[in-house]
């Protein structure tokens, strides 16, 4: 299945959760947290302005980024999750 995000909106993959703490202890699903950084995976047309022309993304297909805590819309396509979130969610690139 091909996922297009429409106007701003991106498409991201979050990382997989560390499954040790810092410490060294394996945690269970129940007590991973939910990490803020993820992979661009998909682009909209960018945010319409308001003389009609489309605003470029500042960031491009294949980037790592890092998020807000609460940003985006968990959805979910042939079994994987994906967040669905406008560019001004995003924080940081990381390079």
């Amino acid at each position: 299945m091909n996922v297009r995000p429409l106007g701003e909106k991106i498409l991201i993959q979050r990382v997989q959760a560390e499954g040790k703490s810092a410490g060294g202890i394996v945690l269970p699903d129940t007590a991973k947290e939910k990490p803020r950084e993820g992979k661009v995976i998909a682009l909209g047309d960018g945010k319409l302005l308001k003389n009609g022309e489309r605003a470029k993304f500042q960031i491009k297909k294949g980037d790592r980024v890092l998020f807000s805590s609460y940003g985006g819309t968990e959805v979910k396509f042939d079994g994987e999750e994906y967040l669905l979130m406008p560019e001004d969610d995003i924080l940081a690139v990381i390079d």
